[in-house]
């Protein structure tokens, strides 16, 4: 009788436990999670000094050429000194800065294009195609992947000047249009991304291999070729060492060599420093404009790649 009384009680309480949970459960689901405060600051310190720098510049473009190394360090001026900065940038040399921001934007699309064409095709060939050597391919490529692009600047000058187009345009571009890095990132994007039993339907259906890419294996990579081009246009127009040594010409610098050029040409004018920092802060717009507009198109593939798959 007390061993009956005593389970028939211990049933009682589970049963009255399983309420109380299945009660709150609905409370705690629908109650907002609380921040975590030591991830959040640490953010939030590093984006602080991610953009002090840049602060800075913006402070230091609003001085004239007298206050910049006289007046304090992080407090903008408001004598009208952005406006006289950028005129004499504008001005310097009969408009040397625009022809150098061309020249930017030529290496940096046109470098950028041809690496994320060449990427396109490298990576999704190693991905979806089995050949004789393809080990000792992605071998290679890993290879180059770990080579600093400083280390290949000269030898690339040498063989460009025995062609003979070092100093022009192109002795930039074709460096550039070959990335290791970018064809391994298209790589491993397009054999995570493109459906090989696709393909396999695409030729059964009479498709030849470049309808396949074109159709199938180019839509779904677009999000990481979008990438890839972010990535090499940013490294492309903040590269200096390449375009030093490959072009002689003052037309044909891009913006990081013509600032050094205008550093050297008149190291001994207070004003060319007050020139250089607003060049700069205008050279890093392009670069803010770009992730802004490509940002939107990763956000747009992901959410239409999820809905087709």
């Amino acid at each position: 009788m007390t061993t009956a009384t005593t389970a028939s009680a211990s049933r009682a309480t589970s049963a009255r436990r399983a309420t109380s949970a299945r009660r709150a459960a609905p409370a705690q689901a629908g109650a907002p999670a609380k921040p975590a405060f030591w991830p959040t600051a640490i953010l939030l310190l590093g984006a602080g000094y991610a953009l002090f720098p840049v602060y800075w510049l913006v402070a230091a473009s609003t001085k004239g050429p007298g206050e910049l190394f006289t007046t304090s360090t992080l407090l903008p001026s408001f004598t009208g000194g952005f406006f006289q900065n950028l005129g004499d940038l504008l001005r310097f040399n009969d408009g040397a800065f625009i022809v150098w921001g061309g020249n930017s934007l030529l290496f940096s699309v046109g470098g950028a294009a041809m690496a994320t064409a060449v990427a396109a095709a490298a990576g999704y060939g190693l991905a979806k195609y089995d050949f004789r050597g393809k080990q000792v391919v992605f071998t290679f490529l890993l290879i180059g992947v770990l080579i600093p692009g400083v280390v290949l600047a000269i030898p690339q000058y040498l063989l460009l000047s025995k062609v003979g187009i070092a100093g022009t345009y192109w002795s930039v571009l074709l460096p550039f249009a070959i990335s290791p890095f970018s064809i391994y990132l298209a790589r491993i994007y397009a054999g995570a991304v493109v459906p090989s039993e696709l393909l396999e339907a695409g030729r059964i259906d009479g498709a030849n291999e470049w309808r396949l890419f074109r159709s199938i294996g180019l839509p779904a990579m677009v999000p990481g070729l979008i990438t890839v081009f972010l990535l090499q246009f940013v490294a492309i127009w903040n590269n200096f060492l390449l375009p030093y040594i490959m072009l002689s010409r003052e037309d044909t610098f891009p913006l990081t060599v013509g600032f050094y050029s205008m550093m050297n040409q008149g190291s001994d004018q207070l004003n060319v420093y007050n020139l250089v920092i607003i060049g700069c802060l205008i050279a890093i717009i392009p670069l803010i404009l770009l992730f802004l507009f490509l940002q939107r198109y990763w956000r747009l593939d992901l959410v239409s790649g999820s809905l087709k798959g």
